[in-house]
């Protein structure tokens, strides 16, 4: 009797551990969320309203400053890593996707083949990596009408020249509305 009750202690505490780390995932999951939609807002609204007001050669310069402190002040304001990430990316030095990211970037683009909405893809796990124990979190960036001003199939010669001169060795164009232009990915240590 006292066995099975001992038993009964552990696989109570088994459970209550398993419950704890999947409200603790849970809430880290919310918060990649939360800090991916912050980043996409405020990125997008200094994006829109350069467009709006001297259209998308001085955009191509918010994109490459801005773009970068914005996610820089997040990053070090929340304690984790956030960046915008592709398989192409426009700026190598901020945008190259890590081997993680890579295959969930790949996992996306498949997900999206497969008829899932491409603003609806997402994707959290916890990895360990040789620097210890991480969250990682990645959302997708669908290519929208107004991304395809700079990201797009038909750019303009001012836009082509703009980006030549910006980003030479630019991979970030070519993309159908719609598609996995990229991603927000987030990491933090556990």
């Amino acid at each position: 009797m006292r066995n099975g009750k001992a038993w009964l202690i552990v696989g109570a505490l088994l459970c209550m551990g398993m419950t704890q780390a999947e409200d603790e995932f849970r809430r880290l999951t919310d918060e990649g969320r939360r800090m991916s939609g912050k980043i996409i807002e405020q990125i997008r609204g200094e994006l829109l309203k350069e467009l709006e007001r001297t259209g998308p050669l001085r955009a191509i310069i918010v994109c490459k400053y801005s773009a970068p402190e914005i996610t820089s002040a997040l990053s070090r304001q929340h304690g984790m890593r956030i960046t915008r990430v592709s398989l192409r990316p426009r700026n190598r030095a901020t945008g190259e996707a890590d081997a993680w990211e890579q295959q969930v970037l790949l996992d996306f683009e498949k997900r999206q083949a497969r008829g899932e909405k491409t603003e609806n893809l997402e994707h959290a796990e916890i990895v360990q990596e040789p620097a210890g124990r991480f969250f990682r979190y990645m959302k997708a960036l669908p290519t929208a009408p107004v991304c395809a001003t700079c990201h797009g199939q038909n750019l303009s010669e001012g836009v082509k020249a703009q980006l030549a001169t910006e980003y030479p060795g630019d991979r970030a164009a070519d993309y159908p509305v719609g598609s996995v232009r990229g991603a927000v990915s987030i990491k933090k240590g556990l």
